[in-house]
């Protein structure tokens, strides 16, 4: 493990991407004091920002702020590599969360990671001990990407090193910051918080419910019973994520679980976000510190270095964190969710002055080394080994192979034309040129489309009730459209809200089961996944009785997307092997090695077919399904590819016949999303970069690479023309071909964040 360099730290510019202050949140804190022990120490060179915004507008930065991304948008985080590359940074600490990059589990990360030709520093601050197979894979290609990963605890190396492979001189410990504050008597401070002569418990930080406050209130009664002067002080606003969800719920509840057990006088709740030089006054004023957190793989935390840097005695659940730094006797551990425990060891500290006061000064004198500018120079030394390194071993800047791909442009994904064509009823189906054309209706197919859309969109769209508002108004238009008399989803409806049909087609309905499924798998809200949730169980069971291959593929894209998030649904695996095994029967029933297909005819929505062979052979581990999944999607590409090397979806002008002729017009865009849903299931499945240069061969069919040299998508609209005739584009942007062109936007995005993350895991670029 790598432990030092024996470099001077070095003038130079230096960058630090993550969150900044004023935005409120612990990444911020930690970047904006990072940066400025830095700048002290650094002080013949340069320290800026590269910042995350999760608003449009971003915050009122100081002058160290010199880039901005908005976290949603893709395209960004290249500008980013671009803008620091041209800066000729010498060095680039990176700080990493999940949650504050865009993308699946925060993957866009990896589009600046993958363009910058700089040595980079890492610091995880989350480490997680049972990674998801995404997060695994973002976090070997971070490490890979990097000339060093910082973690800020021994168990956190062992993590790295036994679950994510991650050699033991690619790692630095580095001990989270604290500020240089004196060992004071706590009662210097007490006065100016009106707590004089009043013994003080403290815990600080955001607000969420994973802080475990109600533990430490149901432990006050006892404790107040034998120091009946205690107060307990919770410092700190709500954390912008619960407040957003819930508002002041949890804090609310708190204050009245407080007063039924008859303490409320004896909490005090501070709902700010306080400086720095209040903190430490805060905790200068502290007896006892507690940290009640309920989540034992938490691998770091800041209140907890800041509370013994400043001498606190504290007592804490064992979390990872804890248990590291309070060894040896620097603090007391309890039991989760052990309030007689609190309570017990509070009350000792208490009637043992001689041995709170030897907690607090062995703590102390433990995180002297942890003080900014001790961190500072650690941070210093690693990024000069690096540069040094480099400068002895020259390594080529990393470009993985998907970048030929990568680097073509891509719309960033507009959601102007969806909102245009969405009133409170859903999306209509058509428009005439771009104004929405009331005459036709809804219908289920779109609504349910545009469901699956807003669900994987969410990651761009800065505002949470937006995303709220569109996603309720499609799951109620299908709430209604469902007929609880004959179990079956109506699929159209007159602008007068009047249904046409008492039942819709089979393909309607296995499409309503596949928005449901994405919902229950991507939705942030439980109240909306329920709802899914709700639907879903009620329509699944009349699929059993189609006969259409098309439905029987829509819904078992949404039947793995459930099982995703419920895998453990036995009666939902049950439905998903039926209908997996007739769409094989099926397939072996009528394919040859000249014709891959299920039926005499190849109409529309066929890349749906060989996407729900590929991933059911792959999740069933069905062998022989999975590559009739893959076989039938070759021939698809190949039967749909001209001669000069463009897209050419099937005509639906006569379509496809056995042994006929292939109709080439009328074009449409629902065959081109299909299309590259399945490469992008192929390549998941088998690794292979040719079904990325597949998907974007594909999508090229919306910018103009076609028979007619025409773009159907829209630059300034976001919408899409309807399809392509012999005459050129169909200029009207209806519901359908806006859908799968924005939708066609989002799978290539994840598409490539995945093969960034998946070739760099292989190995395809050098470390720094």
């Amino acid at each position: 493990m790598f432990e030092s360099a024996n470099h001077s730290p070095h003038a130079g510019k230096i960058a630090l991407i993550g969150n900044y202050l004023p935005r409120r949140c612990g990444i911020a804190t930690f970047t904006t004091d990072l940066l400025n022990a830095l700048a002290e120490e650094n002080t013949k060179g340069e320290c800026w920002a590269v910042v995350m915004n999760d608003t449009a507008n971003g915050y009122l930065y100081p002058p160290q702020v010199r880039f901005e991304i908005n976290q949603h948008i893709l395209p960004e985080y290249r500008l980013a590599a671009d803008f620091l590359n041209m800066n000729r940074v010498e060095g680039v600490c990176l700080q990493h969360e999940f949650g504050i990059f865009g993308g699946n589990d925060g993957s866009y990360v990896l589009e600046l990671l993958s363009h910058l030709q700089k040595p980079v520093v890492t610091t995880l601050h989350t480490v997680l001990q049972e990674p998801t197979r995404e997060q695994m894979r973002i976090i070997k290609s971070i490490a890979r990407l990097s000339g060093r990963v910082v973690v800020m605890s021994h168990r956190a190396v062992q993590i790295l090193q036994n679950v994510y492979g991650i050699e033991a001189e690619k790692i630095a410990v580095i001990h989270h910051g604290i500020p240089d504050v004196a060992f004071v008597d706590p009662n210097f401070y007490k006065d100016q918080y009106g707590v004089e002569g009043r013994r003080v418990i403290l815990t600080f930080g955001l607000l969420s419910p994973n802080k475990g406050i109600e533990t430490m209130i149901d432990a006050l009664p006892a404790v107040v019973s034998a120091y009946p002067d205690v107060v307990y002080i919770v410092l700190g606003s709500t954390h912008p994520n619960v407040k957003r969800e819930q508002g002041e719920a949890y804090r609310l509840s708190l204050q009245r679980r407080a007063r039924d057990l008859g303490v409320g006088e004896h909490l005090i709740f501070h709902n700010r976000f306080v400086d720095l030089k209040e903190l430490t006054e805060f905790l200068g004023a502290t007896d006892i510190y507690v940290t009640p957190y309920l989540n034992r793989e938490q691998i770091v935390s800041g209140t907890l270095a800041y509370a013994m840097g400043s001498g606190k005695a504290t007592i804490s659940t064992p979390y990872w964190y804890a248990e590291e730094m309070l060894a040896d006797d620097r603090g007391r551990l309890v039991p989760f969710k052990d309030a007689d425990a609190f309570a017990a060891q509070i009350n000792n500290l208490f009637e043992n002055p001689l041995e709170r006061h030897s907690l607090r000064k062995r703590a102390y004198s433990f995180c002297r080394n942890m003080i900014w500018k001790e961190v500072a120079r650690r941070y210093l030394e690693v990024l000069e080994g690096i540069k040094q390194e480099r400068q002895s071993f020259p390594r080529p800047v990393f470009l993985p192979k998907s970048m030929t791909a990568a680097s073509r442009g891509l719309p960033q994904p507009k959601l102007d034309h969806i909102i245009r064509l969405t009133d409170g009823v859903g999306i209509l189906q058509h428009a005439t040129f771009i104004v929405p054309n009331r005459w036709h209706g809804y219908c289920v197919d779109d609504n349910a489309r545009a469901m699956i859309a807003v669900m994987m969109a969410q990651e761009t769209i800065i505002d949470a009730e937006a995303v709220t508002n569109l996603v309720c108004t499609y799951i109620g238009f299908l709430h209604h459209a469902f007929n609880e008399e004959t179990g079956r989803f109506r699929n159209f409806m007159g602008y007068e809200r009047q249904w046409l049909e008492t039942v819709g087609a089979e393909d309607s309905h296995g499409r309503a089961v596949w928005a449901l499924g994405v919902t229950v798998k991507l939705s942030a809200s439980e109240n909306i996944r329920a709802a899914a949730q709700e639907l879903l169980e009620t329509a699944l069971p009349a699929l059993l009785d189609f006969t259409s291959p098309r439905a029987w593929a829509f819904a078992l894209v949404g039947i793995q997307a459930y099982l995703t998030h419920f895998s453990g649904d036995s009666e939902v695996r049950r439905i998903r092997e039926d209908l997996a095994e007739r769409l094989m029967r099926q397939y072996q029933q009528n394919a040859t090695s000249d014709w891959p297909w299920i039926e005499d005819i190849v109409t529309y929505a066929n890349g749906k077919i060989s996407q729900a062979l590929i991933l059911s052979g792959r999740y069933l581990k069905n062998d022989g399904m999975l590559e009739a999944g893959l076989s039938s999607l070759e021939w698809l590409l190949d039967i749909q590819t001209d001669k000069s090397g463009h897209f050419v979806p099937v005509g639906n002008n006569g379509w496809y016949p056995r042994g006929g002729k292939k109709a080439r017009f009328d074009q449409q865009p629902i065959e081109t999303l299909d299309v590259i849903e399945a490469c992008r299931e192929a390549y998941e499945a088998t690794g292979d970069s040719k079904w990325v240069e597949h998907a974007h061969h594909c999508f090229e069919w919306f910018l103009g690479r076609n028979d007619l040299n025409a773009a159907l998508y829209d630059h300034k609209t976001g919408g899409c023309c309807d399809g392509l005739g012999s005459d050129g584009p169909n200029r009207n942007q209806g519901a359908e071909s806006t859908l799968v062109c924005f939708l066609s936007i989002l799978h290539l995005n994840r598409l490539r964040t995945r093969q960034i993350s998946m070739e760099t895991i292989e190995g395809a670029q050098p470390e720094n």
